[in-house]
């Protein structure tokens, strides 16, 4: 028995590894770079676990649909974050209950992983967007624990991360929040690696910080910076060799371009993310403000709770519509050929190959724009 059938049915969430009783289920790498779960046949007792768990084609259906904009009343708070500074306030709210907090944050290598924060200075890696799917091993089981224990627990992540918590744990508990994000699609681990890599060779020394919507520039999150060799870099995300491949879809997961998650209609109690748009309905300073659903009577209490801690206000769902709340991102045939030269070339070579691709392609439009 395997966890999927086919890649486009492998979101990578990693809920089967924890899952398994017998431990049969390893994550590991593909040529893409994704991580994949693999099956030892001989350990494996065919006890369905791991499908349980699974939420490619499993549904669920909100209880309510409530949208507003918001951002954080605190500068500093919001300074910190992508979008509005939503997240830290509702950690905030954990922290006050001694509860704990999950989400993304750079593990020792600058790889992505997801972490347990209990505090305001934990929680400061968790803080901002990364452009890299993070990897949940023993995070699942972690969490149930913690619930088990009667602690609360908030969990931030991709839809798909958050569906497959839930259907580990398998019952509801009061005490666990979980808000997942309007999301882009989860590139690739593998190619983040070689970028990191990449930056290392270049600046002479470890990489150490990376912000992909640095927002000292006022200009709404498009300012990427990171630390490398003890300096610091800064410049337009869409000029980023990585995040100019992301955003021209050629490193995204197979499973992204089928997501079923693009919708309002979620089953977490809150969906976060960016507020596209919102110049059409009040004076944006470039500094950041979130979209906030609430799809749940939790999450309703919640909010009735928090929202004196920000600036918000209600909206119809067609306000803050974008295209990763109605359709997934589209494959292009520009990720056919990144990923067929990262299959025959070292390291970061297609990375560089790319890169000066896009560079010349822009110079032939601005010649013949001339």
């Amino acid at each position: 028995m395997t966890p999927y059938q086919n890649k486009e049915k492998c979101c990578g969430c990693g809920a089967c590894r924890d899952a398994c009783p017998v431990e049969a289920i390893r994550m590991a790498r593909d040529p893409e770079g994704f991580w994949y779960p693999q099956t030892d046949a001989v350990r494996c007792i065919q006890c369905g676990r791991c499908q349980a768990v699974c939420p490619i084609e499993k549904t669920e259906t909100a209880e309510r649909g409530l949208y507003f904009g918001a951002k954080a009343r605190e500068d500093t708070v919001r300074y910190g974050s992508s979008s509005g500074g939503v997240f830290p306030v509702l950690a905030e709210y954990v922290f006050r209950r001694r509860g704990a907090v999950f989400g993304a944050g750079w593990g020792e290598h600058m790889e992505v992983v997801h972490q347990e924060a209990r505090s305001r200075e934990e929680l400061e890696g968790l803080k901002g967007t990364k452009y890299v799917q993070s990897r949940l091993e023993g995070v699942y089981r972690r969490i149930e624990a913690l619930l088990r224990e009667d602690e609360w627990v908030l969990f931030s992540g991709t839809p798909c991360q958050a569906h497959a918590l839930r259907l580990f744990l398998g019952k509801p508990y009061p005490k666990l929040l979980t808000a997942d994000l309007v999301c882009y699609g989860a590139p690739s681990p593998g190619v983040w690696e070689d970028y990191v890599r990449l930056l290392e060779r270049r600046h002479g020394g470890a990489l150490t910080a990376f912000s992909f919507r640095d927002k000292r520039n006022r200009d709404s999150g498009h300012t990427r910076a990171y630390v490398c060799g003890g300096k610091e870099f800064a410049g337009d995300l869409r000029f980023d060799p990585y995040c100019g491949l992301y955003f021209a879809n050629c490193i995204i997961r197979p499973a992204c371009h089928a997501c079923p998650y693009c919708t309002t209609d979620r089953g977490s109690d809150f969906t976060l993310g960016d507020f596209w748009g919102i110049e059409k309905i009040q004076v944006d300073d470039g500094m950041g403000n979130s979209l906030v659903m609430l799809h749940t009577d939790k999450s309703l209490e919640v909010w009735t709770e928090i929202r004196e801690e920000l600036d918000w206000f209600p909206c119809e769902r067609e306000d803050l519509l974008q295209p990763r709340l109605v359709s997934p991102t589209p494959a292009t045939g520009g990720r056919r050929l990144f990923m067929a030269l990262r299959r025959v070339l070292p390291g970061a070579a297609p990375l560089v190959l790319a890169d000066k691709a896009r560079w010349l392609a822009g110079l032939l439009r601005r010649m013949k724009g001339g």
